[in-house]
């Protein structure tokens, strides 16, 4: 039973060529210190010094902000690498996918120079701020404050946020703040932290999750930090909410490849085991129910592979619209974490023991129903456009 039943559409030779070449890293190079990095619930800086150096970074910005003049394509292609490795710890997506698109497409000039050339090579780690205790999915309601000194030169900002992806290890920040608290959307601007030079700034927890060991999903806490004006996106305020959703379809994308990933992981994982695990003295295989069960996985593996392909050819021409993003979120994740959750129960009891990688996918898959938006608002959002 193949697990691949298509080759992507949107995927060109020098698409494969860097999905190829990066899983070779990742196993070789990062799956040997995986353990490690969950034990200790963060990788390293210099592992993201070492993406940098191979390219692994910001391979869609421009060569002349220092990526590799590469498309969104090639960002998907580090992705599927990434799953097919099962190294879940890097947070390269959002660095590379969310981060840096920002900086690029609402930027200035300035900040484009400034900050693209040292997120491609890994001195800077990005993380993006939304969430804050309290407020979840509802981006209106965030309290943080960025208020502009009297002289106009300065903001200070005030606030805290939770569950920040890359939290411990991010040293350029992009924060999710008001800078008029009166005006709803209409007052939400984000604002760049570089947190070596920001007094006030705090790391909080390295928070215990349930899964997703080895990513470093962290409380921030920012006390009188005082920032340039030259840190607001764009340098003009008031932008940031349609900033966001300029830029949430591609997120909730890069989700819907994660769970890919993940799906053709575990359907690897468990027609090899059952292949080779026997039980009365055959393969658990040969059993009908279990032939049934990978059958059934395997129809939602092809159905799910085609509706992000045709999403990623859409994407890469432009066209891909809010509702359709949030849809296929929703309808990858949900999926992905049914398939996931029938390949464990082929494994029976080492189903559930942290060795096996079906464990790890099966726990590291509940958060995707989460976040880029719960399922739910995925729901509501899409069918406004109904």
């Amino acid at each position: 039973m193949p697990i691949h039943s298509f080759a992507p559409a949107w995927m060109t030779d020098e698409h494969r060529m860097l999905k190829e070449s990066a899983t070779r890293f990742f196993k070789e190079q990062w799956g040997p210190k995986d353990e490690q990095w969950r034990h200790d619930g963060v990788m390293t800086a210099e592992a993201w010094r070492e993406a940098g150096a191979n390219g692994f970074l910001c391979a869609s910005m421009p060569e002349a902000y220092g990526g590799a003049g590469g498309d969104f394509g090639h960002e998907a292609a580090l992705v599927l690498a990434q799953g097919e490795a099962g190294i879940g710890g890097f947070g390269g997506s959002l660095h590379s996918g969310i981060v840096a698109p920002y900086i690029l497409h609402y930027g200035t000039e300035e900040q484009k120079k400034r900050w693209l050339p040292k997120l491609a090579t890994g001195e800077l780690i990005g993380a993006i701020a939304m969430t804050e205790p309290g407020t979840g999915s509802d981006l209106q309601g965030v309290r943080t404050l960025a208020q502009k000194s009297e002289d106009g030169h300065t903001y200070k900002i005030n606030g805290s946020k939770t569950f920040i992806t890359n939290g411990q290890l991010a040293n350029l920040i992009i924060v999710v703040c008001k800078t008029d608290k009166d005006q709803g959307a209409q007052g939400i601007s984000l604002m760049v932290v570089e947190t070596d030079e920001a007094p006030g700034f705090r790391r909080g927890r390295n928070l215990d999750k349930i899964g997703m060991d080895a990513q470093d999903t962290s409380e921030l806490f920012f006390d009188d930090v005082v920032v340039s004006k030259h840190n607001l996106i764009g340098e003009q305020e008031g932008m940031g909410f349609f900033q966001l959703m300029q830029e949430l379809p591609q997120e909730r994308l890069l989700v819907a490849l994660a769970g890919i990933a993940a799906m053709e992981l575990a359907m690897k994982e468990t027609l090899a085991y059952t292949k080779e695990r026997k039980a009365f003295g055959k393969p658990i295989f040969s059993f009908q129910n279990t032939r049934f069960k990978l059958a059934e996985c395997q129809a939602l593996l092809m159905a799910s592979n085609a509706l992000v392909d045709a999403a990623m050819v859409s994407h890469l021409k432009g066209e891909l619209g809010v509702d359709r993003a949030a849809l296929i979120k929703y309808w990858i994740t949900d999926n992905q974490c049914k398939l996931i959750d029938e390949c464990l129960q082929l494994f029976g009891g080492y189903g559930y023991m942290k060795e096996y990688p079906i464990a790890r996918l099966w726990a590291d898959s509940r958060v995707q129903r989460i976040y880029g938006g719960t399922n739910e608002i995925m729901k509501e959002l899409a069918s406004r456009f109904l």
